[in-house]
């Protein structure tokens, strides 16, 4: 599941930017397409950390799974509701119910990364010379 969803964000993200580097530039403007490129950048961050995750825990435990979730809806409410948000402001439309979604998916991906360190930190020993 973790790999499935850091392989399938990574893959929207580099078509995704591709799209808005090309696509978009005409429609968007200046504060737009850098909102877009944020939503594309974060979701390919959390890509990467989820395969590396996937790879570096291959048997997910509790704290794993939670880790795993919160990432996986972060991303999507983040970097999602950024995309909705720029699209339809560029054709001159107002989603204002989106704009508390992507603070919340922020919110989400801030408590992944504090379980992914906690996670981490619990086999640190292991790893000592």
């Amino acid at each position: 599941m973790v790999l499935f969803f850091g392989g399938m964000y990574g893959t929207l993200a580099v078509i995704l930017g591709a799209f808005g580097a090309h696509a978009l530039k005409r429609s968007f403007n200046d504060d737009q397409l850098k909102s877009f490129e944020t939503g594309v950048r974060y979701q390919m961050y959390h890509a990467i950390l989820l395969l590396v995750s996937g790879i570096a825990f291959p048997f997910l435990e509790t704290g794993q799974v939670l880790f795993a979730w919160a990432v996986i809806i972060g991303v999507f409410l983040f970097s999602f509701s950024i995309y909705g948000l720029t699209w339809f402001a560029s054709r001159g439309k107002k989603l204002s119910f989106l704009g508390p979604v992507t603070p919340f998916g922020g919110l989400l991906l801030i408590i992944g990364w504090i379980i992914f360190t906690i996670e981490i930190m619990s086999i640190a020993p292991y790893f000592q010379p």
